[in-house]
């Protein structure tokens, strides 16, 4: 099976509020909105992600009797890219609140102000063996970040399916990651632009999420 993309621009909801409060500039000045915004659209993209994964029977006892419901099964890692990603793990974790959790550092290593590799130097995680990995990052530009990223992954273990959440993507990224990644591989982004600059980044995007989110590195 090819990789599953749901692609959430093209439907109407309150998700497109959200997406609009992140992109207008002078709403991003206010960080606090801008993190809640970000939290927000996970909420959304991890409650519809939640419909496809794995239930079962189960029954539960009330102070009157007993009745049955379907809970999710799967073991989950829910794992965030630094440090955009840690707004958009926080409101995926409100909804999977007994995932097992990972971080990992990756960042653009420029060679020149258009050329650039990715480092991944940092890592914490559980074992991904036979789990299901949701695999969090904001920005999916060129897609080589999530990339990179599932390959450092890969040495604590093979994921038994995973999830991408994103919250904007660029035409490019998706069609490289689609490349990279597994085919039973689940895509879940709120909406996606057509292209990139001759930098890299998402026109017309929203700029720098984790500079919008925490304020601007060196």
């Amino acid at each position: 099976m090819l990789m599953t993309i749901h692609d959430f621009s093209i439907k109407k909801s309150i998700l497109n509020k959200f997406i609009s409060e992140i992109r207008d500039v002078n709403l991003q000045k206010d960080s606090l909105r801008f993190r809640r915004n970000i939290e927000r659209i996970g909420e959304i993209l991890g409650y519809e992600m939640s419909q496809v994964l794995n239930y079962s029977n189960q029954e539960i006892t009330t102070p009157l009797g007993v009745k049955p419901i379907e809970l999710i099964t799967e073991e989950l890692v829910l794992c965030s890219i630094l440090r955009a990603g840690l707004p958009l793990h926080n409101g995926l974790l409100n909804y999977f609140d007994d995932v097992e959790n990972a971080f990992v550092s990756a960042y653009r290593k420029h060679t020149s102000e258009a050329n650039f590799t990715i480092k991944v130097e940092y890592l914490a995680s559980p074992s991904f063996d036979g789990k299901t990995l949701i695999l969090a990052d904001p920005m999916l530009a060129t897609g080589r970040s999530l990339v990179e990223t599932y390959k450092a992954m890969l040495k604590n273990g093979v994921p038994k399916q995973t999830h991408i959440v994103a919250v904007i993507g660029s035409a490019e990224g998706i069609a490289y990651i689609k490349k990279h990644f597994p085919e039973n591989t689940h895509l879940w982004i709120a909406t996606v632009d057509d292209k990139l600059n001759d930098k890299g980044y998402i026109v017309p995007g929203l700029g720098d999420a984790g500079d919008l989110a925490y304020g601007s590195k060196l």
